[in-house]
């Protein structure tokens, strides 16, 4: 994912040079380093760095990462960047190269990813959505937590096998447990990834009238969103002059919301009835 995203951190950043825009420039490189590399990449890395199996690919993953920003940062913060190289290179050889003298980064048309980038978007959600639960329910972000999944698809599944030991070690997981829809679940704190429900049993960890509060402020998110797509869909000149494929998009954005809106009613109902 992250290769991916520097090549779109490349494209960009050429073309803000290009037009001599450095201030667009530098908040382009700001974004990707700290929102995309630091934020995210470091800390999803770090169960995969005490693999062995995992840890080579990581390594060189991070510093080629590393290097090739640094690069494209040289003409913002020269002086700074090329002490970072200078160290980063002694991790990789005994080359005294500078990084004055290396070629501006081209961006790689074999490592753009749009799969992979989805992915990791549906990973950061997943365990934003527990942080959120521990959160605002108060519960420390040290303490193993049981996760109950329903209502997910076959791409949902497929990413919690894949990522399993991710999620376990950053969202502090104790186990997670596929249910089926036709299973009962226990009462839980829920956050939505899509359609799929995450529910952290709520038994010996939350205050029910925190929790009742938490959900009527989703609730009253999801209202606002519906009305929202709602009105647009409601509009006569919209659906007149919009291409089909938009105001397709707009409906399905609107049974997404209403949905969710149905979810989060239901679960306040069962909290009530603790």
């Amino acid at each position: 994912m992250i290769l991916s995203r520097l090549q779109h951190t490349k494209i960009e950043v050429e073309k803000h040079l290009a037009d001599y825009r450095l201030d667009l420039m530098s908040q382009t490189l700001y974004d990707f380093v700290w929102h995309d590399y630091c934020d995210w990449y470091l800390e999803l890395s770090k169960p995969l760095l005490e693999n062995s199996k995992t840890k080579k690919g990581c390594e060189a993953t991070l510093l080629k990462v590393l290097s090739e920003t640094l690069i494209l940062l040289h003409p913002i913060i020269p002086f700074i960047t090329e002490e970072i190289f200078e160290q980063s290179q002694k991790l990789q050889s005994n080359s005294n190269e500078k990084l004055i003298s290396k070629a501006f980064p081209e961006p790689e048309e074999g490592l753009f990813n749009i799969e992979a980038e989805s992915e990791i978007e549906w990973l950061k959600k997943f365990i934003l959505g527990i942080r959120k639960i521990r959160g605002e329910m108060n519960i420390s972000p040290g303490k193993p937590l049981q996760c109950f999944i329903k209502n997910f698809n076959s791409q949902d599944k497929n990413f919690i096998e894949k990522n399993k030991l991710i999620i376990f070690t950053l969202a502090k997981l104790e186990n997670i447990v596929l249910l089926e829809l036709n299973e009962e679940e226990p009462e839980s704190a829920i956050a939505l990834v899509g359609e799929m429900q995450i529910l952290i049993p709520l038994a010996g960890l939350i205050n029910k009238d925190a929790e009742k509060d938490r959900l009527n402020k989703e609730i009253d998110k999801l209202i606002k969103l519906k009305n929202q797509f709602s009105g647009k869909l409601n509009n006569k000149k919209f659906l007149s002059g919009a291409p089909e494929a938009v105001v397709k998009k707009e409906q399905d954005k609107l049974a997404s919301v209403e949905k969710a809106l149905e979810d989060m009613k239901s679960q306040l109902e069962k909290i009530s009835l603790l």
